[in-house]
């Protein structure tokens, strides 16, 4: 069911997409080489504490999961493009990392995620993470009233054709509420002038992510991390994203 919040909702949400970007923001800090992947969980672990936050991970245990989550963040390194576990692992030179969070403040969700480059960047992980930062832009600025769905989708998969990468359709965005995740589903690629009508108060995660060279993945043998079938480096950037009567709010911007 598509749910849409009312301008005191909005506001009501606004913690939680101030948190969210906060963690965030302490997580690219912290990651550097020999970070470990734990206690990059533990250092979210420990601001959902402090918050007095509720993880929307540790629990989760939809069907494409091999059993409920158990972390609080998910960490994807190289060819680990989504829903990375973390586990015990020390970030090396170069290595391309996403952190995709998410939590609940006072009832409410957001959700973001970002990729960075620990150490000594290649030139090509740098422009994937500009064209996954492009593409996000690009489909926030299709988010709004009087618009549709298939805007927001068109203008990601616009960006990702212009520089010949391929969108995988499996996992996407989605609406974001009390809940990380329910309707609509928000594709990377669609047609203009499709789908749902844009209505103020319906509140989006808008989540590009691409790969290198392919658009296929597979699950890696820990039940949940998503990896590139060929080996090749993905990165992924996501906002929750409010439509309003005028232009579209990021709660989960960063300073």
């Amino acid at each position: 069911m598509i749910e849409y919040r009312t301008p005191a909702e909005l506001e009501e949400m606004r913690p939680a997409g101030r948190f969210v970007a906060d963690v965030l923001t302490a997580l690219a800090d912290e990651a550097k080489v020999g970070s470990n992947l734990l206690d990059l969980d533990a250092l979210a672990h420990d601001m959902i504490k402090k918050r007095g936050a509720e993880s929307c991970y540790i629990d989760y245990h939809p069907s494409f999961g091999a059993m409920p989550f158990g972390k609080v963040l998910c960490i994807s390194v190289n060819d680990a493009v989504l829903h990375g576990l973390p586990h015990d692992y020390d970030l090396a030179d170069g290595d391309l990392v996403s952190f995709d969070f998410a939590a609940s403040v006072d009832g409410w969700v957001a959700d973001s995620a970002l990729t960075v480059i620990v150490g000594e960047p290649r030139p090509a992980d740098q422009r994937l993470i500009e064209i996954t930062n492009e593409a996000l832009a690009a489909g926030i600025a299709q988010a709004r009233s009087g618009n549709r769905l298939g805007d927001v989708s068109a203008a990601i998969g616009a960006v990702a054709k212009q520089n010949r990468l391929k969108v995988n359709l499996e996992f996407g965005g989605h609406g974001v509420g009390h809940t990380m995740h329910g309707d609509p589903h928000v594709p990377n690629n669609g047609r203009r002038g499709k789908g749902l009508p844009l209505r103020p108060g319906l509140v989006l995660a808008v989540e590009p992510w691409f790969l290198h060279t392919t658009d296929r993945i597979y699950t890696d043998p820990d039940g949940w991390t998503l990896r590139s079938v060929d080996g090749s480096r993905g990165a992924h950037a996501e906002h929750t994203v409010a439509i309003t009567e005028s232009d579209p709010i990021i709660l989960t911007a960063r300073d």
